[in-house]
């Protein structure tokens, strides 16, 4: 075993360096260059169901334009017996990917209907994926449906999936569940084995010239880690020996790395970095986050993991209330904004 060798989800890795869902993860030779920088297991971009329903359905109407009218129109084209659907395609590149990597890989999920999450689970654990991690993406927008309500139908896909794959399951969390803590504890009891802080939503911006709801994709920064740092030192020592804990969102160096394993996670995923910089960055982030266990005498990451989480800090209400107050009375109000000297 190595200095950096982590478990996660019960699989083995040759480092706590996990590439996240992303663009470049979704392609198999990138997928593969990721992993000979460095990367100790790959998650594959998020299958989600209405893309695959959209797609197929506009499909079938263009097959079909015009035959309402013009029954012999359905002449026109060869007789195919069966068509690649979006989901085989992407099937397909589960199956390409796994064939090329060696790590682990984990495909991700989003869907919404009712037997959708447990049928595109068992359709991904077919394809070779070493684990699933749902992506629990959505907004709660309905006014009839209460926080108990949202959370009980989430913790309801959890227990299905559980159910319907053998594969490990990891569930990305995001952070707006009222009780985030209770909810975590609930999720992992329905049989996720894994959870991942945090599910980073992209929010939807307006264009007020052309009056309009527009996209717009920003790469997260390091100074986003924070969230998710606080949540992992506070569940860290609540799921300790009952579930996995993989860090999301802002982690862009080594040093970024290091600060989520101090607070206790198992592995640190990363995107918006390699987007950035490319996949050879895994390697540079690897060497930092060796540098800094040569210098501060670490001998191992686990040794690191979880030496300042909640359970293991001398303050723990930092995590809590007490960080708000302190970052409030901290604050030194700029020399420009000071009275100066009376007039007159």
């Amino acid at each position: 075993m190595g200095r950096l060798t982590s478990t996660y989800l019960g699989l083995e890795l040759r480092s706590p360096l996990v590439a996240s869902a992303g663009p470049l993860t979704g392609r198999p030779e990138v997928a593969e260059r990721l992993q000979e920088h460095g990367a100790a297991a790959i998650v594959l971009p998020s299958l989600f169901e209405e893309q695959i329903v959209q797609h197929d359905t506009d499909l079938l109407l263009a097959l079909e334009q015009g035959s309402q009218h013009f029954a012999e129109a359905l002449d026109y084209f060869p007789d195919f017996p069966t068509f690649e659907s979006s989901a085989d395609r992407y099937f397909s590149v589960v199956q390409e990917t796994r064939e090329r990597l060696d790590v682990p890989l984990i495909a991700s999920l989003n869907a919404f209907s009712a037997g959708g999450w447990e049928r595109y689970a068992k359709m991904l654990e077919e394809a070779g994926a070493d684990a699933i991690e749902l992506n629990l993406y959505r907004v709660a927008a309905d006014p009839q449906k209460n926080c108990a309500d949202v959370e009980a139908e989430d913790i309801a896909v959890i227990a299905g999936v559980r159910k319907a794959v053998s594969i490990p399951l990891a569930v990305k969390l995001a952070p707006y569940y009222t009780a985030l803590a209770n909810f975590a504890a609930n999720a992992v009891r329905a049989g996720a084995d894994g959870l991942v802080l945090m599910n980073r939503f992209y929010q939807p911006d307006v264009d007020p010239e052309a009056r309009e709801v527009v996209s717009r994709l920003e790469l997260s920064h390091s100074w986003e880690l924070r969230l998710p740092l606080r949540w992992m030192a506070i569940l860290r020592p609540q799921l300790a020996g009952r579930a996995s804990l993989g860090l999301t969102t802002g982690v862009s160096t080594g040093v970024d790395a290091v600060k989520a394993l101090m607070v206790g996670a198992d592995v640190c995923m990363m995107t918006s970095a390699v987007l950035r910089e490319g996949p050879v960055h895994f390697a540079t982030v690897e060497r930092e986050l060796l540098d800094w266990m040569d210098e501060h005498d670490y001998e191992s990451v686990a040794e690191l993991r979880g030496s300042l989480s909640y359970a293991a800090t001398d303050d723990p209400a930092v995590y809590e209330r007490a960080n708000y107050l302190r970052m409030l009375h901290a604050w030194t109000t700029p020399t420009r904004l000071k009275p100066g000297p009376p007039r007159g």
